[in-house]
């Protein structure tokens, strides 16, 4: 079978096999930093020296080739592809900061990259799944408001400043400029805006190894619905 895409090619049977026998004959741990990767699909194969691209994807010596991939996890991953890259802050405390984007833009790990200890983060997902361990970016219709009760209770706590804690990290997509901007204000936040391309987002989805990626069509409608209504 000849694919016509990367993503295309990633959903198939022989990367499936590919990738299950790279993982079992290397064993779950990043080769960049040498962590073991606890969650099976949060393992990535990354395509090196030759870069996996749609005009190449049919070279089985690039594609299906052991000596062409390392693999990685999930955050060196996005390093040796300059992903989620987003500006750079100083050391602070007590600062409200809003993460914003489209999905698959990278919002999460950003706020990884940059929280330290005694942060708070308030992620829609994170609340989902903590009340209903159900797996992560599943979200339940029937627990929509207990979660953004939650959420509301956050804020609030966030806006008074209330709890002993250093900084604040509020993730969302907020594609309404009036909606995010109002936000920033009632929190006395900085704006932190993730930039990534459409199509950036749809190809990561393609890859991401979790709820998401057996969900396709239901993810790929949310990152166009944002698209369409973001304003800046």
């Amino acid at each position: 079978m000849r694919f016509t895409s990367v993503k295309q090619f990633l959903r198939s049977k022989e990367w499936q096999l590919f990738r299950q026998q790279i993982i079992l004959e290397r064993g779950p741990v990043c080769e960049y930093c040498k962590e073991t990767i606890v969650v099976s699909k949060a393992i990535q194969i990354h395509h090196t020296p030759i870069e996996l691209t749609d005009e190449n994807v049919n070279d089985v010596n690039v594609s299906l080739n052991p000596e062409n991939v390392k693999l990685a996890c999930i955050r060196c991953h996005n390093k040796e592809h300059d992903r989620f890259s987003g500006p750079v802050l100083k050391k602070k405390t007590k600062t409200v900061y809003i993460v914003y984007g489209p999905p698959m833009s990278g919002k999460t790990t950003y706020v990884r990259e940059n929280m330290q200890p005694g942060d708070v983060v308030v992620d829609m997902d994170r609340l989902y799944h903590a009340i209903s361990l159900q797996p992560m970016y599943d979200k339940p219709e029937g627990l929509k408001y207990i979660v953004f009760g939650l959420r509301n209770q956050l804020i609030d706590n966030i806006k008074t400043r209330y709890g002993n804690w250093n900084n604040a990290w509020v993730i969302g997509g907020y594609a309404d400029k009036y909606q995010r901007d109002k936000l920033a204000a009632d929190l006395g936040a900085e704006l932190i805006f993730i930039e990534t391309d459409k199509n950036d987002c749809l190809y990561r989805l393609s890859y991401c190894n979790d709820y998401r990626q057996e969900h396709i069509k239901e993810w790929t409608e949310y990152i166009n619905e944002w698209f369409n209504n973001y304003t800046k």
